[in-house]
């Protein structure tokens, strides 16, 4: 079975940034982003699992290998038991909240969604760029011809059981994931969000934990810093973020990243 194309998802946060340093930037451009409501729960299992074996026949796999997989994802989709107060129940439609195949699943719908109608919708909206990452979605689009208020409206036809909602820009900047994006004259910016209920809170130094679990935040609040291409304020800012954040949970004071 040959992999999907993932012609409009982000690896990561750094993929994004790569992909805006090949954006221009005209002043009638604006930044919005769409967030698919409960993705998980309102994938339609007999559609995708049509899509997934479409796909299996147009990449010719092997017919044993075909109906194997396509009765692990039957196997799957259909022992969505969970329990909820005393009672263990079965799920009849959609995709298990925090299974491991649920992402992988969920990809082949939304990836089939884009391939059928993306091309349609960034003519009539003028949408220059369309960034996803999982159900959360960045738009560049021509405020010139269109607004955030009819780019919603159409997606939300797309499909009877996916519905989006909107955010758009504030004083030329978005934020989307862990990052707020500022729209210069001239170029992207990119700043750390966090969000206003974020604590920073990590692993102490002297919890029982093992090691490689409490150095892991570090890890990726110093990988974060020096991959972000953040300007000298923010980076800045970011350090002085670290080292208290290294300070207060015991993680040798005074150190300096």
């Amino acid at each position: 079975m040959a992999p999907l194309p993932n012609t409009h998802n982000l690896e990561n946060i750094r993929d994004l940034i790569r992909k805006l340093e090949d954006t221009p930037i005209l002043p009638q451009f604006a930044l919005a982003s769409l967030d698919i409501t409960n993705l998980y729960t309102n994938v339609p299992v007999k559609e995708t699992r049509e899509i997934i074996a479409n796909t299996l026949k147009k990449n010719q796999t092997n017919p044993p290998a075909e109906q194997e997989l396509l009765n692990w994802y039957d196997t799957i989709t259909k022992q969505n038991c969970f329990s909820n107060k005393d009672k263990i129940l079965i799920q009849q439609e959609g995709l298990a909240m925090g299974a491991p195949t649920s992402g992988k699943i969920a990809e082949f719908f939304l990836q089939n969604l884009e391939d059928t109608h993306l091309t349609h919708l960034s003519n009539k909206h003028k949408i220059v760029r369309y960034f996803r990452y999982v159900d959360d979605t960045l738009l560049i689009y021509d405020s010139s011809h269109t607004d955030i208020n009819s780019i919603q409206n159409d997606f939300n036809t797309i499909h009877p059981n996916i519905k989006f909602t909107a955010e758009t820009e504030s004083n030329n900047q978005i934020n989307f994931l862990d990052v707020t994006i500022h729209r210069t004259p001239s170029n992207w910016k990119i700043s750390i969000y966090r969000k206003p209920s974020i604590t920073d809170t990590i692993i102490p130094y002297s919890s029982n934990h093992p090691a490689h679990h409490k150095y892991a935040a570090l890890r990726f609040l110093h990988n974060r810093l020096n991959t972000y291409q953040l300007q000298k304020d923010e980076y800045n800012e970011e350090i002085n973020i670290i080292q208290n954040c290294i300070y207060s949970f015991g993680y040798f004071p005074g150190v300096k990243l």
